[in-house]
């Protein structure tokens, strides 16, 4: 049975399940939900309309970390999302939330921020937000210190969140050169092959970002 993900080719968390199909060459039908009839089906299973969305049968899987979970046991590939150590599985779920919550989530404030109405707007909430993202930045430059890939010696659920989170946040809130260590990370990651057609098959759409696409990547 074909399996389907609704979502968008600029979403940074349809990327993150993108990714993980692309890795390991999963047949799979994307539903773009710009294409008629796609956001319609996605309300009718998910009535929250957040995306991406995995759909095999009758089965609905919610939120992306999950839809990684469910291909790795599922749809197992050559390259496993969840490593077979139960100690390194541990960090790659504890990665995947710190970049999801702590990269992603800090990136997105002055991404929706741009987006209300100027007397709405968060300046104290955004000066927070960005000091964040920079303790973030130097904490991850730290861990990252000899190693190729956020967990082990191999790409896993975790690099799958890092690809958009440092995509992303890198526009936003650019990672400071003396950070050696997690802009080498960043650059390893858009050479993958699975990340970068995730960045091609979006750059139609950087019009979409409120800030301003920066002319690079």
């Amino acid at each position: 049975m074909t399996l389907q993900l609704f979502g968008h080719p600029f979403s940074s968390y349809t990327w993150k399940a993108l990714i993980a199909l692309y890795e390991n060459g999963t047949d799979f039908a994307f539903r773009n939900l710009e294409d008629p009839g796609a956001s319609a089906e996605l309300e009718a299973r998910w009535p929250l309309k957040l995306f991406p969305v995995l759909v095999e049968g009758e089965r609905t899987v919610l939120e992306a970390t999950a839809i990684v979970e469910y291909l790795d046991v599922h749809h197992p590939g050559p390259v496993p999302m969840i490593p077979a150590d139960p100690d390194l599985a541990v960090q790659a779920r504890m990665l995947d939330r710190v970049f999801d919550n702590y990269v992603m989530g800090m990136m997105q404030r002055p991404v929706l921020n741009a987006l209300l109405p100027e007397e709405r707007r968060d300046p104290v909430g955004l000066e927070e937000a960005m000091a964040k993202l920079d303790k973030v930045y130097a904490w991850l430059d730290a861990y990252l210190a000899g190693r190729s890939w956020a967990v082990g010696d191999r790409f896993t659920l975790a690099d799958c969140a890092a690809g958009p989170s440092l995509f992303y946040a890198d526009w936003v809130r650019p990672i400071p050169e003396d950070l050696a260590h997690l802009r080498a990370y960043r650059a390893r990651l858009l050479a993958r092959p699975s990340i970068a057609r995730c960045v091609e098959e979006a750059r139609p759409y950087r019009g979409y970002f409120p800030l301003g696409a920066p002319d690079r990547d």
